[in-house]
């Protein structure tokens, strides 16, 4: 029998990072109800101290520093839910944001899905509104030989697929989210998307992709070489490229 309310993991790898508690407030205070709240501490120095007014309301796992891809396969491994959403701990979510991707990935039998978004700076003031992914499955492919059209923060997807398709790269600095794009779609599990924008991204000067441009770059570009050829016959054989 269907279970019309599955449990929602959501995953908040968390560094050193004054933004946390916005980030968890956010998914505390979903308006879908079966929900756990995993803040992976990946070593925090600092501002780990703003999570203890949650103590009782999340699950807590600390651990050494390892890297983003390190905190989530923690994280997911973790997670007691049939599908798991990530949060980044500067970002957070919108009040429906779990209950309405949910409601769209289950009526499609999606496995993983990501939605629109807002930006915002470091002081939480707009800066861009409905940022939305290529709505087309073959715009959104292709877009994959230039960019990454799919923000993780916007992403939910099975506890199962995770499963499937084994944890992210830990080697992946800072492209984790990319490869995993891949090994998913390249598995045959297409993303499903629900342009509404659910989630608020910052933008701040002290985020890992402002600090860490020419060496995101290098990854990058060193990760679309890697899959290129399979990429471009995976395209071909969907009539995509």
């Amino acid at each position: 029998m269907r279970d019309d309310h599955p449990k929602v993991s959501i995953i908040i790898p968390f560094y050193n990072d004054p933004y946390v508690k916005e980030a968890v407030e956010s998914a505390l205070s979903q308006t879908y109800l079966n929900i756990e709240v995993i803040v992976v501490d990946d070593g925090s120095t600092q501002h780990a101290e703003l999570l203890k007014p949650y103590e009782g309301r999340i699950c807590y796992l600390g651990k050494s520093n390892g890297g983003t891809a390190s905190a989530l396969n923690h994280g997911f491994r973790h997670a007691s839910g049939e599908y798991v959403a990530w949060l980044s701990s500067d970002d957070f979510f919108y009040p429906d944001k779990v209950k309405k991707q949910l409601a769209a990935m289950r009526s499609a039998d999606a496995w993983i899905g990501h939605t629109g978004f807002d930006c915002i700076d470091g002081k939480g003031r707009y800066t861009q509104f409905g940022i939305t992914p290529p709505a087309s499955a073959h715009d959104l492919m292709r877009a994959f030989t230039s960019c990454n059209p799919v923000n993780g923060c916007t992403v939910m997807m099975r506890k199962s697929l995770f499963n499937w398709i084994g944890p992210f790269n830990e080697q992946q600095t800072f492209t984790h989210d990319l490869d995993y794009w891949y090994r998913v779609m390249l598995a045959g599990f297409p993303f499903h998307l629900t342009p509404e924008p659910l989630t608020a991204y910052r933008w701040h000067e002290d985020m890992g992709t402002m600090r860490n441009k020419e060496r995101i770059e290098r990854e990058t570009q060193a990760l679309f070489s890697s899959y290129r050829n399979r990429w471009s016959l995976y395209l071909r054989q969907l009539g995509a490229q």
